[in-house]
């Protein structure tokens, strides 16, 4: 029998898409033989993942978990919204999300973490392709932690505990009682959710958004018609607006439109007697940042039937 090394298995996975012990199934019932290998696995329907791989992935699930003082937030991507009430879909982003914790916020790492049935998280989202039959894809991870204090979650629009279409995290550093940032860390985690800051505060902020939204006030001003320095000033207002409706801590607190999220948090201390300090935030919305193709689903169907437009 031919002798079945790593770097074939590793060959057969790259073509295939197979997880590693179905490709050492494979070259194992084919003596070795890489092309009859890859017809095994098509005969069994483990090679339908490669077939899969270039299709757009912008549905699926986000999943958060909270364990002690440390949470973590996941992005599994599928190419329909139905896949995202599949139990085997959601059991798996509730298995990665919870392995997620013991790691940081290394995607490749995490793929290389053990399932509790066995397994790489790669091999288990091979092997969902294949028997879900969509393209599916690991796409972010985020972890946070406090030394003293909590770490919230909140999922807007669950499809199931802990699995949703937005999943936030929020991490307040407190010797405040459990009851007390568990109520202020949801308030503050719902609002996150629906005003989607862009960063903890102004000095996070993005250079490169802010030099964005600079050109584009610098465009209206111009049009004004006004004064160069009065321009310059319509300008600078501008960019102080943006950074303080971006930046979660000055932005108004969703639940009276009126307080800054900064101001929340410090009342909130007073309450408790001890200080409260927003130490980070975790905000994943299901396919942000993925442009979706727009499908003729006529078109779609005439190209399969083999019929020209």
């Amino acid at each position: 029998m031919a002798e079945i090394t790593a770097a074939i298995v590793k060959e057969l996975r790259e073509r295939t898409g197979a997880g590693m012990m179905d490709c050492k199934k494979a070259l194992a019932e084919t003596n070795g033989d890489m092309e009859a290998a890859i017809d095994w696995l098509r005969t069994k329907g483990l090679a339908a993942a490669a077939k899969k791989a270039g299709r757009q992935a912008a549905e699926g699930l986000v999943g958060v978990v909270v364990s002690g003082n440390k949470g973590a937030a996941v992005e599994v991507n599928s190419e329909t919204d139905f896949v995202a009430k599949n139990e085997q879909f959601q059991a798996f982003v509730r298995d990665v999300t919870t392995l997620a914790l013991a790691g940081g916020d290394d995607v490749e790492a995490l793929k290389g973490a053990t399932m509790p049935q066995g397994g790489t998280v790669a091999d288990a989202l091979t092997h969902n392709i294949a028997t879900i039959g969509e393209h599916q894809s690991l796409r972010r991870v985020r972890t946070l932690s406090v030394d003293q204090g909590a770490i919230v979650s909140y999922v807007h629009n669950a499809a199931a505990p802990g699995l949703g279409k937005i999943g936030v995290l929020v991490a307040l550093e407190s010797a405040a009682s459990e009851d007390v940032l568990s109520g202020l860390g949801k308030q503050l985690a719902m609002h996150i959710a629906a005003a989607s800051p862009q960063a903890l505060n102004a000095e996070g902020l993005d250079a490169d958004v802010i030099e964005r939204e600079r050109a584009i006030a610098a465009e209206r001003a111009a049009e004004s018609g006004k004064p160069a320095n009065i321009v310059e000033k319509m300008v600078e207002g501008a960019i102080a607006k943006f950074k303080k409706e971006a930046a979660l801590l000055s932005q108004l607190f969703v639940m009276d439109n009126k307080t800054p999220v900064q101001d929340v948090i410090a009342a909130a201390a007073k309450d408790a007697g001890t200080p409260i300090v927003l130490k980070d935030y975790v905000r994943f919305q299901l396919g942000e940042g993925i442009e979706k193709k727009e499908s003729d689903f006529a078109a779609e169907v005439a190209a399969t039937a083999g019929v020209k437009g």
